[in-house]
C-alpha cells in the first residue's frame, strides 16, 4: 500500500477509536485575476484606484487605469465616480470571475443587477446621456460603440440585459466597491454520509469508461488494471469484476513496495474512438531495461545525484517515475468494446529519475476544459525537501504538470523530458526560470487531485503535511502553494539546506483553501495524511451536492468543504461523520463494539458517469448511497430512493486562512490499524 510521509518516522500497532465528531470549522479563501494568477501583494497602495493589501493589478497597470480615465474627461460627475469603480475593478482580487464570461473577457465587470443591489440601474441612470469618448460599455452583439449609451441601448433593460446580471453558481458581479457572491446555500445541511460496500479489492485508482456507460476502470499498486461494471443503486449487487481477467497487466515493469507502483491511470477523452490510455508507474532501472530516463536531480537545477549520498533513503535515479501510452484490444475496431488491452507499450510519455525513495505523488488526469494531461509529482523525498526542489522552478520536482499528449513534436522540437507537447500558456511563457512542463509549484507530496465535474475550472489538489497541517488548495496556472517555505498556512522551520533556501518575502505563495492540523486527528493514530476528495455532484445524497468531501489516510477521518457564499472560492470544511448502511451488498468491517465501519486506509476518491462517489480503501470499494439508509436525514428525497432496503449480499469476490479549530474529539467503538514506516 502506498504510505506518505507525516509527523513520525515510524508508528506502533495500536488500538485507534476514531468516530471524530467535531464542533467547529474552517474558512479559507481562494480569489483569481483575469489572466487566472493569484493576486500580487501592493507595496503600500495603488496611487489612482487605491488598492492595498492584495490586487491583480501593480503601480504600471493602476497608471494605464488612470490615463484610460482621464482621456474620457469625465472626473467628478456622478458618471464618472461609477465609471472610476468600474474601470478599477480589474485590479479587483476577484477580477477573473467578475470580467469573464466562458472564457471570453469582458470590458466591464458583470454589473450587479438585483432587488438587493440594483446597481447596473444605477449606471444607468448616472452615464445614459453623458458623452463618454472611449466608452469601456461593450455595445450588443453586432453593435457599434459610441459615446452616449442611450446611442447603442434602447433602455435600461436592453443595457442591463446585456451588461448586469446576478451573482450565481458559476459568476460573480460587482457592486460599485466589491465583488457580490450568490448567498444561496449550495445544499440543505448535512449530518452524515451513509456508504456502502461494492468490492473486497484494494484499488489505487478508479476512472469511469470514457464512452459513458456504468462501467469504470480500477488499477491496484502491483500494476493491473481491471474493468468493472457498476451495479445501479440499490440494487443489493456487488461490483461485476473478475479478477483473474485484468484489462493490463505490467506487474513485470512495476516496482512495487511502500511509495511505488502503478499509481496513476488516465484515459484519453476520445478513448471510445482512438483507444489510447496512459499509466503512471513506478520502475526499478536495476531490475528493467527501459527503466531509463533524465534523473530529476541535475546540474540544470543545480544538483548532482553523486551527491546526495545514501542518507535519508537516496537511491539516485535508481528508480523512476513512467507514463507510459497503451492501447486497446479492439478487433471489432470499436475500443468501446474492448475487455483488454495490449500488453506491450504504444509509447513512452516520459521517464523522470529520482532522487529519494519517497514524495513520488503520481496521479495523471486529462483537463475537462483543455484536454491536456496534468501530471502530479512530490518533492522527490527526505525530510523537509532538503534541496528545495519543490520551489527550483527548473525542476520537475514537488509540481503539477500540464503536457500535451496529442501534438508530439519531432526532431529537435521534443521537449527533454519525454514524448510530449507543451501548452503554449504554461507558466514558462511569462517567466522562462519555469521548466516549460510546469503548471504550478510549491508541492510536498501532492495525494489526489481533481476538477470539478459541476465547475470544472476548479481544480482541486491535496497536499501531504510534514509535522503539522494537512492541506487542500485550488490550483491555478502559475500558482506556488508554499512548500517547503510553509506547511500549509503556516511558516515551515527549514532544518537542512544544501539546496539553498527560499525566502517568504520572495514568493507569493497562494493558501489552501481547506486544511486539517494534525493534532485534530492524530492523536490516536500518530499519523495524519491527507487524501483529496471530489466534488460531490449526484443527488444520490442532495445533503452532500456540491461539497468538496475528502479524507485522512490514516485517521479515518471525513471532512466536507462548503463554499460560502457560493462561487467565492471560500470554503468551510467540517467534519463528516460517515456510517454503512445495513443492507450494503458486502457487508463492512466493523468493530465489536461500535457500528464505524472499519475502512483501512483510504486511497482515493472517485466518481463514475452517474456522478456517484467512491472510496478506494485498502479494506475494499466503497460508494456512497442514500443516506436514509443509514439514518441521516436530509429534507430532499434522493434520486436512489427505493420503497424498501434491498437484501444483504454475501460477499463476492466479484488567501492565508488559519487552521480550522476543532473543538471536541469523541471517541466511539476500536478499529485496529497497523501503521507502517513512513518514509521521508
Amino acid at each position: 500500500m502506498t504510505m506518505r510521509s507525516s509527523s513520525m518516522a515510524t508508528a506502533p500497532l495500536f488500538l485507534a477509536a476514531v468516530f471524530l465528531l467535531f464542533a467547529a470549522q474552517g474558512g479559507h479563501c481562494m480569489k483569481l485575476c483575469m489572466d487566472s494568477s493569484f493576486p500580487r501583494a501592493v507595496n503600500g497602495s495603488l496611487s489612482f484606484c487605491g488598492y492595498n493589501g492584495t490586487a491583480c493589478c501593480n503601480a504600471t497597470d493602476d497608471a494605464a487605469i488612470g490615463k484610460q480615465f482621464a482621456a474620457m474627461n469625465i472626473s467628478g460627475t456622478p458618471c464618472g465616480d461609477m465609471l472610476m469603480s468600474i474601470l478599477c475593478a480589474k485590479c479587483n482580487p476577484y477580477a477573473g470571475e467578475l470580467f469573464t464570461v466562458k472564457k471570453n473577457p469582458r470590458t466591464v465587470p458583470l454589473l450587479c443587477n438585483t432587488t438587493e443591489t440594483g446597481y447596473c440601474s444605477k449606471v444607468w441612470g448616472a452615464c445614459k446621456a453623458v458623452s463618454i469618448p472611449g466608452s469601456p460599455f461593450q455595445p450588443p452583439k453586432g453593435g457599434v460603440s459610441a459615446p452616449k449609451l442611450t446611442e447603442v441601448w434602447q433602455s435600461e433593460l436592453d443595457f442591463c440585459g446585456a451588461l448586469g446580471g446576478a451573482p450565481s453558481t458559476s459568476t460573480t458581479c460587482f457592486d460599485g466597491e466589491s465583488a457580490a457572491f450568490n448567498t444561496t446555500p449550495a445544499s440543505p445541511p448535512t449530518n452524515g454520509m451513509c456508504l456502502e460496500r461494492v468490492s473486497n479489492g484494494s484499488y489505487l485508482n478508479m476512472a469511469p469508461h470514457p464512452d459513458g456507460s456504468n462501467r469504470v476502470f480500477l488499477n491496484n499498486q502491483a500494476g493491473k488494471v481491471f474493468l468493472a461494471t457498476v451495479p445501479p443503486q440499490g440494487s443489493g449487487k456487488p461490483l461485476g469484476l473478475d479478477v483473474a481477467s485484468p484489462f493490463l497487466d505490467i506487474t513485470d515493469e512495476v516496482h512495487f513496495d511502500n511509495e511505488f507502483g502503478l499509481l496513476g491511470m488516465a484515459f484519453h477523452p476520445d478513448f471510445a474512438r482512438n483507444g489510447r490510455f496512459f499509466v503512471s508507474y513506478s520502475c526499478d532501472k536495476t531490475q528493467s531495461a527501459s527503466c531509463s530516463g533524465r534523473c530529476a536531480c541535475n546540474s540544470d537545477v543545480g544538483c548532482d545525484p553523486s551527491k546526495l549520498g545514501a542518507d535519508n533513503g537516496a537511491q539516485p535515479c535508481q528508480f523512476q517515475n513512467v507514463i507510459a501510452e497503451y492501447s486497446a484490444n479492439a478487433s471489432s475496431g470499436s475500443p468501446s468494446t474492448a475487455t483488454s488491452a495490449n500488453p506491450t507499450e504504444a509509447r513512452r510519455i516520459l521517464t523522470l529519475g529520482l532522487p529519494f525513495t519517497t514524495h513520488h505523488a503520481g496521479q495523471i488526469l486529462f483537463g475537462p476544459a483543455d484536454g491536456y494531461m496534468y501530471f502530479m509529482m512530490g518533492d522527490g523525498g527526505s525530510q523537509g525537501d532538503p534541496w528545495n526542489f519543490a520551489q527550483n522552478k527548473g525542476t520537475l520536482l514537488g509540481k503539477v504538470m500540464r503536457i500535451d499528449i496529442n501534438n508530439i513534436p519531432t526532431g529537435n522540437n521534443t521537449p527533454g523530458w519525454g514524448n510530449y507537447g507543451i501548452p503554449k500558456d504554461n507558466p514558462f511563457s511569462v517567466d522562462p526560470k519555469f521548466a516549460p512542463e510546469v503548471f504550478a509549484l510549491g508541492f510536498k507530496n501532492p495525494w489526489r487531485c481533481s476538477f470539478d465535474s459541476g465547475k470544472p475550472s476548479y481544480f482541486f489538489c491535496a497536499d501531504v503535511g510534514q509535522s503539522s497541517y494537512e492541506e487542500v488548495s485550488l490550483v491555478v496556472n502559475g500558482g506556488n502553494y508554499g512548500w517547503r517555505v510553509f506547511e500549509g498556512p503556516n511558516p515551515f522551520p527549514v532544518m537542512s539546506t544544501p539546496g539553498g533556501n527560499t525566502s517568504a518575502g520572495s514568493i507569493n505563495a497562494i493558501p489552501p483553501v481547506m486544511g486539517y492540523a494534525h493534532n485534530t486527528v492524530n492523536n490516536n493514530v500518530g499519523s495524519a495524511a491527507v487524501t483529496g476528495g471530489q466534488v460531490y455532484r449526484s443527488m444520490t445524497d442532495p445533503c452532500l451536492n456540491g461539497r468538496y468531501v475528502y479524507a485522512d489516510l490514516y485517521a479515518q477521518a471525513m471532512f466536507a468543504g462548503t463554499e460560502t457564499p457560493v462561487g467565492s472560492g471560500v470554503f468551510n470544511d467540517t467534519p463528516l461523520p460517515f456510517a454503512c448502511a445495513k443492507s450494503s451488498p458486502i457487508p463492512c468491517d466493523a468493530s465489536p463494539k461500535s457500528a464505524l465501519p472499519s475502512l483501512g486506509y483510504i486511497f482515493s476518491f472517485a466518481e463514475d458517469n452517474a456522478k456517484d462517489v467512491f472510496l478506494l480503501t485498502s479494506k475494499g470499494v466503497y460508494r456512497v448511497v442514500d443516506p436514509s439508509r443509514c439514518n441521516y436525514a436530509c429534507p430532499i428525497k434522493s434520486s436512489a430512493a427505493v420503497e424498501s432496503p434491498p437484501p444483504a449480499a454475501s460477499p463476492s469476490s466479484a488567501f492565508r486562512a488559519r487552521s480550522p479549530a476543532v473543538a471536541t474529539v469523541m471517541l466511539a467503538g476500536a478499529l485496529l490499524v497497523m501503521l507502517m514506516t513512513l518514509g521521508f
